[in-house]
């Protein structure tokens, strides 16, 4: 009951953010959800003012990841996010994949055919534990597909695509265009149009 009550007035103060609430309802009783707004007891404030300040001094992102605590997701998140967290111009995903493509997989269908499942998951859950896997062992030069098949898996989860949502309907104009010249002049002008983490 006490539970419930502290709850009941940790809703009413609006201190869980609604995304929070969401998750949670199903499981708060009917009584809590529907109980009309009670005066804040002294506990209950104290409790509030207990929760604010160990809230506000929670660690910061930095020194999370300072510590090893917190890992930045790598695959499925948005591009200028994950290039502000990371730091760096281009994912260090694509740097490390297309150089190696560059050196060892100019071959027939590089980017065709698909690698080993198994070696693609490897390769992802090492660059989403922010690890430089090492790209010359013989279990990737033996499946030079792989790497390729993990760039493509890299622009496929992108959350709004490399060349973004918002320009979709300019660029699918662009390829209609009748003309090569034409084509050419309005696809320039639609990639300029892009936001600076997606150009590059």
């Amino acid at each position: 009951s006490s539970d419930h009550n502290t709850l009941s007035v940790l809703l009413q103060v609006g201190f869980f953010p609604s995304e929070c609430v969401e998750l949670i309802n199903d499981k708060v009783p009917q009584s809590v959800t529907n109980s009309v707004p009670k005066p804040v007891s002294k506990k209950h404030g104290k409790l509030i003012t207990f929760l604010r300040t160990f809230m506000k001094s929670r660690p910061t992102k930095q020194k999370l990841k300072q510590r090893g605590i917190l890992k930045e997701r790598v695959f499925g998140c948005d591009l200028g996010e994950h290039l502000l967290n990371s730091g760096h111009d281009v994912p260090q995903v694509l740097k490390s994949c297309t150089e190696f493509i560059e050196k060892h997989g100019i071959v027939d269908g590089i980017y065709r055919l698909s690698g080993i499942a198994s070696n693609i998951q490897k390769l992802r859950h090492e660059f989403d534990s922010e690890q430089i896997p090492d790209l010359t062992k013989d279990i990737y030069i033996q499946d030079i597909h792989c790497v390729g098949s993990l760039c493509k898996l890299y622009f496929r989860e992108l959350p709004n695509p490399l060349l973004t949502y918002q320009l979709y309907e300019k660029f699918s104009d662009a390829v209609s265009a009748a003309t090569d010249e034409e084509r050419l002049v309005k696809i320039h002008d639609v990639i300029q149009q892009l936001p600076p983490p997606h150009y590059r």
